[in-house]
């Protein structure tokens, strides 16, 4: 662990940054910004791509590493980055997460950092069309894997139409579970809370209104946001950064194609 007392600055190019969108997958890549504290609904793999970056997270640690796994509703704070940023953002039900690659070396203060693919995630990257694909395979990090196939059902029923105003009770009625342990279960097994997930539900419902040629508002109100400001909130919190900071510099929003 490295610690340092460095003016909260960043320093990144006047790069385009892109944001791949799929079910159960989003990479960001990018300049890093001057992220402020923030709490991600779901998990990601942070990669300083042309430096390290100093990071804070929860109330321990302050690390500066090349690499660094955000776990979800864990607020933290990159400090300082220099140059571009890939962020790998994980559905918790993902596929790919239940097979566990994983890959982290180190940890401090129960966060791990250094992934063993550092320099090949680095080296992919700096494509000038990278690839998506092989990055997401190296960088997949292992997470709880739903066991209850009442809490499958929901989430597939969330992530098929994630529009509806969705209530915990009436889905933990649904499937014959109390709202308490629904609730409990809902987030062991995904890694993050029924409102969180039903919010990236929506976040992937957006970026595929939003390739297929609707603006962001519209689409935001398609996917069930009440309001701009929400669909603004709430992309920070998934992403940090608000929407117009990304189209500010200069942000493409792409489906990840099977």
């Amino acid at each position: 662990m490295t610690r340092s007392a460095l003016p909260e600055t960043c320093a990144a190019p006047a790069t385009t940054a892109r944001l791949w969108v799929r079910l159960g997958h989003a990479v960001y890549l990018g300049p890093g910004l001057g992220l402020t504290p923030h709490a991600t609904a779901v998990p990601s793999l942070g990669l300083g791509v042309d430096a390290p970056f100093r990071v804070r997270a929860g109330e321990s640690v302050d690390l500066t590493a090349r690499s660094f796994l955000f776990r979800a509703r864990v607020v933290h704070h990159l400090v300082e980055t220099h140059g571009r940023m890939l962020f790998c953002f994980f559905d918790p039900t993902s596929a790919r997460l239940t097979r566990c690659l994983g890959g982290m070396t180190a940890a401090t203060g129960g966060y791990p950092y250094a992934h063993r693919h550092e320099d090949e995630l680095v080296a992919l990257c700096r494509d000038p069309e990278p690839d998506i694909e092989r990055i997401l395979e190296l960088a997949s990090v292992p997470l709880p894997a739903i066991r209850d196939d009442r809490i499958a059902a929901v989430a597939a029923t969330i992530r098929a139409d994630p529009a509806p105003p969705y209530r915990a009770t009436d889905c933990a009625r649904g499937v014959g579970l109390s709202t308490s342990y629904f609730l409990r279960t809902f987030a062991a097994q995904t890694g993050t809370s029924f409102r969180r997930y039903v919010q990236w539900a929506r976040m992937v419902r957006i970026a595929r209104s939003h390739a297929a040629g609707h603006d962001m508002t519209r689409a935001a109100a398609d996917a069930g946001f009440a309001s701009p400001s929400h669909f603004s909130d709430t992309f920070r919190t998934m992403f940090g950064l608000t929407p117009t900071s990304f189209v500010g510099i200069g942000g493409e929003l792409a489906i990840i194609e099977r």
